[in-house]
């Protein structure tokens, strides 16, 4: 059996058929079931090829006349660039042409094809290449584009490099300018608007990714989770020494949530001075709190040191120093940092008694950190227990699985690259904008005829 597929091509005078594939089949069995993937792919490829043939042939015959005078334009040069589309590389015949004299001109020839298609990737094609590549490695993103499009080669990884960079330069450029203060309005102005959503809970947290300088092993990357109550939630991230518009970025994330001037707004962070700087200033509303999921990591840690210490008669017992150790905790839970402090205190003064050693040392060096910590955050650190009752955020453990999904596994599980810092923070922000279901939107803005595209499951690998 001979399948024949044709394709007709109606320009409202005599039809063109050509064919694009003869398909042979024999005996029925599972692998001649159908198309197979290279036939498809074939077959895709050749009616793409027809397509824009007919296409750039009827667009050159339209851009032949001078518009003024109706007198067709001299041919120059018979030229011809490539474009690359979903379905193939295609070789395009784009004439140069002459200039008409019959109004005063910039330039003496021009090329209609070429000016139209200035870019030479179709916007499709260029959307599945920064989806993947910023899913993906570069390497795996090339194999996949090969296996399931019709391609005759896989793009080259420094294309694929250079395509999430220019899309990332873009909407970075679109980015609104960076300000101090995002308050708009008085008191007045905010009591006249409507009755505000619930709370708005933002986690921000850090990660570290291998450096390509050798004089730096890492450098940080603060990431953030915004939580409404009603609504989907919304990452971003950006490299803490590259970026220059931190607040401008979180204030759009806030700002596509809806966030209102009267609405609350609760930020919770380890209590660093680059993320408590980027929050000010965001909202008149906004709670600053100190989180506690690192409050008790590190009292873990001190937990941990305590039980490697020797007797010493300064704690009398290991027991009673890790009694201590839970009776700090209790009362940093109930907000009670004025009795913490002081007990802390009373710790880290063993670290002159006569018969200290080494890691009697360390531990009390540790403690004096972890004081200094809670003294410097301690009117940031709210009734942890009163929240946790009444339903409310007390830790940024959920932006833990952010680290995960947009540095770890992209940055430094599975690909094992060492990066810099612009060109982390450049990937970063496509792969913000793929979580967040937002890159096609994107897209669709840049080119509003663009073919509405299903938004399948991501691959967060």
């Amino acid at each position: 059996m001979n399948v024949r597929i044709q394709v007709v091509v109606d320009n409202g005078t005599v039809p063109i058929i050509q064919e694009v594939a003869c398909l042979e089949r024999d005996t029925l069995c599972a692998d001649t079931l159908g198309l197979s993937l290279e036939e498809a792919k074939s077959l895709l490829a050749n009616v793409q090829s027809v397509l824009v043939s007919h296409q750039v042939k009827a667009y050159v015959d339209q851009q032949r006349f001078c518009p003024h005078c109706g007198q067709p334009y001299a041919r120059k040069s018979a030229d011809s660039i490539v474009v690359r589309t979903l379905f193939g590389k295609l070789e395009l015949a784009s004439p140069r042409l002459y200039t008409c004299q019959c109004q005063p001109q910039t330039r003496q020839s021009f090329n209609p094809l070429a000016d139209l298609l200035s870019e030479r990737t179709a916007p499709e094609l260029l959307y599945l290449q920064t989806k993947w590549s910023a899913c993906l490695s570069y390497r795996q993103a090339a194999a996949l584009m090969t296996d399931v499009l019709p391609m005759e080669t896989a793009p080259s990884l420094a294309v694929l490099h250079r395509h999430v960079e220019q899309i990332a330069e873009r909407t970075e450029r679109e980015l609104g300018d960076e300000q101090v203060f995002f308050i708009q309005g008085c008191k007045a102005e905010w009591e006249e608007l409507s009755d505000p959503q619930p709370p708005i809970t933002v986690g921000i947290d850090g990660g570290y990714i291998h450096a390509r300088d050798q004089a730096d092993n890492w450098f940080e990357v603060i990431v953030g989770k915004s939580l409404p109550e009603h609504g989907q939630a919304r990452y971003f991230g950006f490299v803490n020494d590259q970026d220059a518009k931190p607040k401008r970025r979180l204030y759009e994330v806030l700002k596509a949530q809806g966030m209102q001037t009267n609405q609350t707004v609760i930020f919770l962070s380890d209590g660093g001075d680059t993320v408590r700087e980027m929050q000010l200033y965001m909202n008149p509303n906004a709670e600053h709190l100190l989180d506690w999921f690192h409050i008790t990591m590190r009292l873990t840690v001190l937990k941990q040191m305590s039980k490697g210490l020797k007797t010493h008669p300064f704690f009398r017992s290991i027991d009673k120093l890790q009694h201590e150790l839970d009776s700090i905790k209790w009362y940093l839970w109930h907000g009670n940092t004025f009795v913490a402090l002081q007990r802390l205190q009373d710790l880290a003064d063993a670290e002159g008694h006569e018969e200290s050693d080494a890691k009697l040392v360390k531990f009390t060096k540790t403690v004096c950190e972890f004081e200094t910590y809670i003294r410097n955050n301690r009117s940031f650190m709210p009734n942890y227990g009163d929240r946790y009752r009444n339903g409310e955020r007390i830790s940024t453990a959920f932006v833990e699985s952010t680290v995960n999904l947009l540095i770890a596994k992209r940055f430094n599980k599975k690909q094992q690259m060492r990066w810099s810092k612009q060109g982390a923070h450049r990937l970063l922000q496509v792969r913000v904008q793929v979580f967040n279901n937002q890159l096609y939107d994107t897209f669709k803005a840049w080119y509003p005829n663009l073919t509405a595209i299903p938004q399948s499951e991501v691959l967060a690998a």
